[in-house]
């Protein structure tokens, strides 16, 4: 079993010497459970303060009729979901969901829009004003818009952006499989703007579209290989949706989530890692290893865009259970 010392020397300083990233990860993710679990754990604790959570308020700006493909998303408009569309809110809609969200523990407010890209400058500045107004409440911005330029991205830093979520959702190899309207480069081409202008990299995946293990290990290694290493990364796990392409898939087994969130924890130990979509069909023990293995933030709230998601009260009942605090924001 790697010790500490030499996955911590093989990540950080890329020795010539040692094996190859995908190899040192295969072996981290295989070592027995309790040791990779406390591996994890350490790491956690001396790049994160001990047992706090960053809470999070994911809001659905633009709902549906998106163009693209993607096999796990309600929003396309090629599957008949029957998920309510809407366009961009107001503003004084947006504060007062940030409020809420502030009021309840948030110190992040993360908008999406169901878009390729967005679609005309007039719809991107109302975004802009979102952002601003975000801010001015004290709170964390991040967005996800899909594909996004370079003066876009500098745009969005000049209002105030914190982060940028953009997911690859799998490894290279499998991406194809799932989505055939935008290409993994694409989204590489993204994430590399957003890190030029300053902004904060989000960018996870999606666990039980049904890629092997292997898919799995190598969507960490190309996270681990981005240019800017993620502020944070979002851990989801599918929620079949009828009328998907992936409406059928198997939950995702409970020790191989966890197994995941280790090993991002142990190869990325200064991000965040989000436990984020699936949180509703597991269980109190399950997300509790989550948190033991790495995960210190989770999204709030009923709803994740147009999926059901744990309510505030039961978070907290959970939280309160296993001695956890909401992260606080330092000015």
């Amino acid at each position: 079993m790697p010790t500490e010392t030499v996955i911590q020397n093989s990540v950080m300083e890329n020795s010539a010497e040692q094996s190859s990233l995908l190899t040192q990860i295969r072996e981290v993710y295989h070592q027995p459970f309790l040791d990779l679990v406390f591996q994890a754990q350490e790491l956690q604790r001396r790049f994160h303060p001990r047992n706090e959570v960053q809470l999070c308020t994911l809001a659905n700006i633009k709902s549906g009729n998106c163009s693209e493909d993607c096999a796990y998303c309600p929003q396309s408009a090629r599957y008949n979901t029957g998920i309510e569309t809407w366009e961009l809110p107001s503003l004084e809609e947006i504060r007062q969901q940030a409020l809420d969200a502030k009021a309840n523990g948030s110190t992040r407010f993360c908008m999406g829009a169901a878009w390729r890209t967005p679609p005309h400058q007039q719809a991107f500045n109302h975004v802009v004003e979102m952002v601003k107004t975000v801010v001015g409440e004290g709170m964390e911005a991040c967005v996800t818009l899909g594909m996004i330029n370079a003066d876009q991205a500098k745009a969005l830093k000049e209002a105030g952006l914190k982060a940028y979520n953009h997911n690859i959702d799998s490894s290279p190899e499998f991406y194809p499989e799932i989505i055939s309207t935008r290409t993994i480069q694409d989204r590489f081409d993204t994430l590399k703007n957003v890190a030029n202008a300053g902004i904060d990299v989000c960018c996870g995946g999606i666990l039980g579209m049904g890629e092997t293990l292997e898919h799995r290990l190598d969507f960490i290694k190309t996270l681990c290989e981005l240019d800017h290493t993620p502020e944070s990364v979002p851990i989801n796990c599918l929620v079949p949706v009828e009328g998907t392409p992936l409406a059928n898939q198997a939950p995702v087994d409970s020790f191989d989530l966890v197994r995941t969130i280790a090993t991002v924890r142990i190869f990325l130990p200064e991000a965040k890692v989000r436990l984020s979509a699936g949180r509703l069909s597991m269980n109190d023990e399950t997300q509790a290893w989550c948190f033991m293995a790495g995960a210190n933030s989770i999204f709030t709230g009923e709803k994740l865009l147009t999926t059901n998601n744990p309510g505030m009260n039961r978070d907290q009942e959970l939280l309160e259970k296993l001695g956890l605090k909401p992260q606080v924001l330092l000015n």
